[in-house]
């Protein structure tokens, strides 16, 4: 077994993981990255690919609580679950249905914004020092409403993102189909969120951040931690073929943290959000811009060289396998918009780390800051992970 020390152990290598272990390095530390993986292969890959400082909105509102029952036994609903993982899933839904509550979805709302307040602007910067920014678009994002009355519904979610000094246009069907004239016509209308930043391929965005962590100093550890504690002077990780040791540890491993959090006494309410996505390999994407029909809960996201339809929430755990009917339902929806998309290109599924609050979890361990938390983010992931990173070496360097 090979044995490591090291100043920083960040385990995970997804976007979490990467952006912090390339700040700590910013900072001077001796950083060890440790996963099991190729970095940034999972939901980092996989994802929207859009940096949405404008989803301060959690998953769990009081909508969504008067129609979870439906909701979660529906398998072609946005947001369903597999009949076999409620069991498990039970203690999760609870504290869900909890946080859907008014009051708790305010506050909630309230915390999310305050993360994503500048999250656009410090993914720009790390693009730059990362020299990522050619694989950026600025062309906003765009939701749509199929009725009149959909978009009625919808200014309750207007006023609240506007309250919060969120950029949005609403904009009518004709302005809809001006933007983005590929589109059927929408009878409800549309609403722009013009300082939305996507990327034009998150699995290369990933390469290059892996690259200029590599180049920084970062060494890369390809184990899975499976055991961690505290020590007199530091912490100590074992993996498969590794014994690492650190002075600190930040915990950045996604939907597999809750049982890590739990070796050091900690109960985290962590589970795991079940993501999909299709693609289909075209030179010239049928939208400009990353594209949600509302109703469907999922994203058109044009790439290099394709298009991606990325989106819904199933809940059912880690270890089940891909879920096909999902991937039916997501190609029926997005034919309904573009009927003549031909058969996928290739499929993906893949874990997003949730919790019932839809907040992320950064915080030092309630043993020490020896141990840090960084994991949790759900859908916001991709978007929080410069500022998360910042957050985290703020954290250490206390």
């Amino acid at each position: 077994m090979d044995k490591l020390t090291t100043d920083i152990a960040v385990i995970g290598g997804g976007v979490i993981g990467v952006a912090t272990a390339l700040r700590l390095r910013a900072d001077g530390r001796d950083v060890v990255l440790i996963e099991p993986n190729k970095p940034g292969s999972g939901a980092s890959y996989g994802n929207a690919g859009t940096i949405a400082d404008y989803a301060i909105i959690p998953v769990g509102t009081p909508a969504v609580l008067k129609n979870l029952a439906s909701l979660l036994l529906n398998s072609d609903s946005p947001l369903s679950i597999r009949k076999a993982a409620l069991p498990t899933l039970f203690p999760w839904l609870m504290r869900f249905a909890y946080e859907s509550l008014p009051h708790r979805y305010r506050d909630n709302t309230s915390r999310i914004a305050d993360l994503l307040s500048d999250a656009s602007s410090e993914w720009l910067e790390l693009a730059a020092e990362i020299g990522a920014s050619d694989l950026l678009s600025a062309k906003g994002c765009l939701y749509l409403y199929q009725t009149p009355e959909a978009f009625k519904a919808a200014a309750s979610d207007v006023e609240l993102r506007r309250n919060y000094g969120i950029a949005q246009q609403l904009l009518t069907p004709d302005e809809v189909q001006s933007l983005e004239p590929q589109l059927p016509r929408v009878h409800g209308g549309g609403l722009f969120f013009p300082k939305a930043i996507n990327f034009t391929d998150p699995g290369q965005v990933m390469s290059v951040m892996e690259a200029a962590a590599k180049q920084a100093g970062v060494e890369f550890v390809r184990d899975s931690v499976t055991t961690i504690s505290r020590e007199r002077n530091g912490v100590r990780m074992m993996a498969s073929a590794h014994s690492i040791h650190a002075r600190a540890a930040v915990i950045a491993a996604g939907a597999h943290s809750r049982a890590l959090a739990r070796q050091l006494g900690e109960r985290i309410p962590l589970d795991t959000e079940r993501g999909y996505h299709l693609e289909f390999d075209m030179e010239t994407p049928p939208v400009e811009r990353p594209v949600c029909p509302t109703h469907h809960g999922f994203y058109f996201c044009p790439m290099r060289g394709r298009l991606r339809v990325a989106g819904t929430v199933e809940l059912g755990g880690i270890t089940a396998p891909s879920n096909p009917r999902r991937l039916e339902v997501l190609l029926a929806n997005a034919r309904r918009i573009f009927p003549t998309l031909g058969e996928p290109s290739r499929s993906w599924m893949g874990l997003r780390p949730s919790m019932p609050d839809s907040v992320p979890v950064i915080r030092p361990s309630k043993g020490g800051r020896d141990v840090v938390f960084a994991f949790g983010h759900g859908h916001i992931g991709l978007t929080l992970a410069p500022r998360t990173a910042r957050m985290v070496s703020a954290i250490l360097a206390a």
